[in-house]
C-alpha cells in the first residue's frame, strides 16, 4: 500500500499546483522597453484564456521629448480578442512621439487577479 501513497500524493499536488496557475504575461506588442513607429494597437498575449469583464488596462503618456510629466491617460478602447488570451488597447487617436506605459490587470478562471506594466516610446 505505501508504495501506491506516494505516487497519489504527487498526483495530488500537481492537480493542486495547476489550479492555482495565474496568467502570465506572454508576448506584449510593442515589446517592453521598445521604440517603435506609431502602433494602431497595443496586445498583451496571456498564459490562460481571461475573463473580459475583468480584465482590462490604462495607456498613459509618461514623457514627451525627452523630458517626463505627469502621467496623461490616453483615451481608448480595451477588450479581450476572440483567441480569449490577447488584451488588446486601440487609441481613439494616433499615437503621437513619446513615452508611453501599459498598466493592465487580468482575471482568467482562477478568479485571481494580476496585474502589471511596462512601458514603450513612440517615435
Amino acid at each position: 500500500m505505501r508504495s501506491l501513497a506516494l505516487p497519489a500524493a504527487f498526483a495530488l499536488l500537481s492537480l493542486a499546483s495547476a489550479a492555482q496557475a495565474h496568467p502570465k504575461l506572454v508576448v506584449a506588442s510593442p515589446a517592453p522597453n521598445a521604440t517603435v513607429a506609431k502602433p494602431a494597437r497595443v496586445a498583451l498575449q496571456f498564459s490562460e484564456k481571461l475573463m473580459p469583464k475583468f480584465s482590462g488596462a490604462d495607456l498613459m503618456m509618461t514623457g514627451h521629448g525627452g523630458a517626463k510629466h505627469s502621467p496623461m491617460k490616453v483615451a481608448a478602447t480595451t477588450q479581450v480578442a476572440p483567441d480569449g488570451r490577447t488584451l488588446v488597447v486601440v487609441p481613439k487617436s494616433p499615437l503621437g512621439a513619446g513615452r508611453y506605459s501599459v498598466a493592465w490587470h487580468v482575471v482568467s478562471a482562477d478568479t485571481h487577479r494580476v496585474s502589471g506594466s511596462f512601458a514603450f516610446a513612440v517615435k
